[in-house]
């Protein structure tokens, strides 16, 4: 279908090398998610379990097994060609598996370190705002600020109104002070 496409199209050049034989193609997605399923399973008990059943089975028919049922006689030669096998194909499938893994974390690695930076910024720009609003609450007065000078000049007042007091009591006490005589009234 690509192929097409791209003959179809007027700006791309024809490709007019024959091939003799064709590349098999495969989707590497594809056999990259077959790949890491195989390594995932390889890594569990279950396989352990399955592959030690096969030799115990493989062994005990090559020894209980009569003359000629026998499909591999002592030294198992085909076992061992038949486990080699398995462990050469097994390799090349993990160790795309570690690859395709080793991609998707340079991948959340680079977006964890663009997060941090992110994250790095927003701190410095709330650092700085936080500055900003300190100074501007250093002088602004508090409620706390404001009481104590209220108190302080209720306590003032407070301390004036009694001196008043005081002076007016004082003079109305010094004009009946026993000793001295109030003057007349002028006559009506």
């Amino acid at each position: 279908m690509e192929r097409r496409e791209r003959r179809e199209r007027l700006d791309t050049p024809r490709d007019n090398r024959r091939q003799i034989v064709r590349r098999p193609s495969y989707d590497s997605d594809t056999f990259g998610v077959f790949a890491e399923q195989f390594a995932r399973f390889m890594g569990t008990a279950t396989f352990l379990i399955y592959m030690t059943l096969f030799v115990v089975v493989w062994v005990a028919g090559n020894v209980l097994l009569p003359g000629s049922g026998r499909w591999d006689a002592y030294p198992f030669i085909f076992l061992t060609l038949v486990l080699s096998l398995q462990a050469s194909y097994a390799a090349p499938l993990i160790l795309l598996a570690q690859n395709r893994q080793e991609q998707r974390d340079k991948v959340i690695a680079e977006q964890d370190r663009q997060a941090n930076a992110r994250a790095h910024a927003d701190m410095e720009f709330l650092a700085r705002e936080v500055a900003s609003l300190r100074m501007a609450v250093g002088e602004v007065a508090t409620r706390d600020y404001v009481r104590s000078e209220l108190r302080t000049l209720l306590s003032d007042l407070d301390d004036r109104v009694q001196d008043a007091v005081r002076m007016l009591a004082d003079e109305r006490g010094a004009s009946h002070e026993p000793g001295k005589e109030r003057p007349a009234p002028p006559p009506a």
